[in-house]
């Protein structure tokens, strides 16, 4: 995630720091170079391009706005539901973590025990649905956080985070019936963890989803067609000026259309993709110092803009 403040409009022109220029910039380079060279041969044999009335680009250019606007909107749809999840994981982690540390008796055999083994676990959970949607590797992040035992069970599991959601029912389960719990402070605790498992099955939905694909399929190809035929309909009226009018129309085109594929993956590494990793530390820091440690991770700071 790009995190800056607001560029002048000077600035605007140039940064390149989570722009999609370096993304699109061979097809701006061809579209422009297309553009140049119908220009040249337009200039030097005037007869070959005769004058076209643009109303079938207009019609063209306004179908494809039409679907690049869809898209765009669904894909951004799909990132702002998955901002919403993990903003429910946040919410759910400290509130879970409070109700333990204020319910469980801390002075009743085990109760601290317990409590830091919940808290532990819920780190772990957050570290490892980050790591399970973005494919990589969570027991580094979730190591230190759990027994000798636990990682073995957990080890064998197809899906952690889910693994450990039921390690945390079990350890509900022995705090009932220990009677650290009663049945009331049980079931609020539980629906904490079933709103838990609801925010991971809502980001394997969106991380299993996609759009459909004929329909990205359907404005890749009339993005470029529109802008490989551009050059041809407007080089009698443009005149010079038709290499700049290609290009900027194929920023546009092809931007919206690289920006809408970013952001249909919103738990990526790409530039505008979700700052998970701030945000999962974020929980780690503040369910550590709600047990009172004083040994804490470092913030994920931005760098170079950027916040992963």
């Amino acid at each position: 995630m790009i995190v800056r403040n607001k560029p002048n409009a000077f600035q605007l022109f140039f940064i390149l720091r989570g722009s999609v220029v370096p993304l699109i910039f061979p097809q701006i380079l061809f579209v422009t170079l297309l553009g140049a060279g119908v220009t040249a041969a337009q200039y030097y044999y005037p007869a070959i391009f005769p004058s076209f009335t643009l109303a079938p680009l207009a019609l063209l250019g306004l179908a494809l706005s039409l679907f690049l606007g869809f898209r765009n909107n669904a894909s951004y749809d799909r990132w702002w539901e998955a901002r919403k999840q993990w903003g429910q994981l946040i919410v759910d982690s400290r509130s879970l973590s409070r109700q333990v540390t204020s319910y469980i008796d801390r002075q009743s055999e085990g109760g601290i025990e317990v409590q830091k083994r919940m808290i532990y676990l819920t780190i772990a959970f957050n570290h490892a649905l980050r790591h399970q949607l973005r494919g990589s590797d969570p027991w580094t992040d979730i190591g230190k956080y759990l027994e000798a035992d636990d990682i073995e069970e957990l080890s064998q599991s197809k899906n952690l985070p889910d693994a450990l959601l039921r390690l945390m029912g079990r350890k509900l389960g022995t705090c009932r019936h220990k009677n650290l719990l009663s049945d009331f402070l049980m079931q609020s605790l539980d629906d904490r963890i079933t709103s838990m498992a609801g925010v991971q099955a809502a980001c394997e939905r969106i991380q299993n989803t996609p759009l459909p694909f004929a329909y990205i399929l359907l404005v890749q190809r009339t993005a470029y067609l529109y802008c490989f035929i551009l050059p041809f309909g407007i080089v009698a009226s443009q005149g010079l000026m038709t290499p700049l009018f290609c290009a900027i129309v194929a920023y546009t085109f092809f931007g919206l259309d690289a920006l809408s594929e970013e952001l249909e993956e919103p738990f990526g590494l790409s530039a505008n993709d979700l700052a998970l990793s701030a945000m999962s530390r974020s929980v780690e820091i503040n369910l550590l110092e709600i047990l009172g440690e004083t040994d804490l991770p470092e913030v994920i700071k931005p760098h170079k803009h950027r916040l992963e």
